[in-house]
């Protein structure tokens, strides 16, 4: 018997009609009519090449085979309603499930700490996977299932990829404590002669820093380019190298920040991406919210800190 073939709904039209012995209340039970519930038997009888039950006096009564088979029919019937609840409802602390989410060593360290702390109490048995999926393959990795959330910059995605801003920053010029230029602002010709790490997931391309200052027809002095903001930082820490980061980024990792002397560099937003197909998923909706409501306390938390400084960076321009 090949199952790939064979309708499920007929399985649930066998239960009705074992339990009822009549084909006219095992249609009303499942909500058809009795001559579909006599073509469904037809069905069944050709693809199991058996009766599986025969018309009595005493309504329809099941042959050997009917008998043999109607408990594994039932146990199949029952996972699979189970399986059709449980997908409609999600209890983090019974949850055995693993996310798989796309983003950046600089998101990561924001949002994975205290993902965990909460993930720890309220889904133990949760496990995340965090990888940097390439940017163009994002939308085709969420259709197909293969990333459950993608957390990056403003992406030209698919209409079915939905998303929701979780946190906006701005590039600031930052330097090691103790650096020659680590002052309260920079001039242009200063930020020019330092010489820069630039941080990028491409092997090739500008950043938004070096499009403003192309469009002055000028650049800056890029002696490493690097994927990771995390190696960057200790480089930073021992030379006189300078990077443009996010202001989040250079606060978490001491450095001294101040404003670019550029105008013309647009802030940096951070979005959660998920596919539409997911949308009313509880599973996928309780991670949503987590994500969101830490990303909102972590920008909370940073706004009362920067304000418990007594001091602002200098406005740009």
């Amino acid at each position: 018997m090949n199952l790939n073939k064979v309708d499920l709904n007929l399985f649930i039209v066998f239960d009705a009609i074992y339990t009822e012995s009549n084909l006219t209340r095992a249609g009303q039970i499942v909500g058809i009519t009795q001559p579909a519930v006599s073509n469904a038997l037809a069905r069944l009888r050709e693809t199991f090449n058996d009766p599986l039950f025969v018309r009595t006096a005493q309504g329809m009564v099941p042959t050997p085979m009917a008998q043999n088979i109607i408990g594994p029919v039932r146990n199949a019937l029952q996972l699979l309603r189970v399986s059709v609840q449980e997908s409609r409802t999600f209890t983090p602390q019974q949850a055995n499930k693993t996310y798989r989410i796309s983003m950046t060593d600089l998101t990561e360290a924001v949002i994975l700490p205290p993902l965990f702390q909460r993930l720890r109490r309220l889904a133990p048995s949760v496990q995340i996977e965090s990888f940097l999926a390439k940017r163009r393959e994002t939308t085709k990795e969420l259709a197909a299932g293969r990333l459950d959330f993608a957390v990056d910059a403003p992406l030209n995605t698919d209409p079915q990829v939905r998303h929701v801003k979780l946190m906006e920053d701005r590039y600031v010029c930052a330097l090691r404590k103790g650096h020659p230029l680590a002052k309260d602002s920079l001039t242009l010709d200063e930020y020019l002669s330092l010489t820069h790490i630039h941080i990028s997931s491409r092997r090739s391309g500008l950043g938004y820093i070096d499009l403003a200052l192309g469009k002055m027809g000028i650049q800056r002095r890029i002696a490493l380019r690097s994927q990771h903001y995390l190696m960057a930082s200790t480089v930073m820490h021992n030379t006189d190298m300078a990077m443009t980061v996010p202001e989040r980024f250079a606060r978490r990792h001491d450095l001294h920040h101040v404003a670019l002397p550029v105008n013309d560099v647009p802030a940096l937003e951070t979005h959660l991406y998920w596919h539409e197909s997911t949308d009313q998923d509880p599973a996928n909706r309780w991670m949503r919210e987590q994500i969101i409501e830490l990303c909102q306390q972590a920008v909370a938390q940073e706004g009362r800190a920067a304000s418990g400084e007594g001091r602002a960076l200098p406005a740009r321009g």
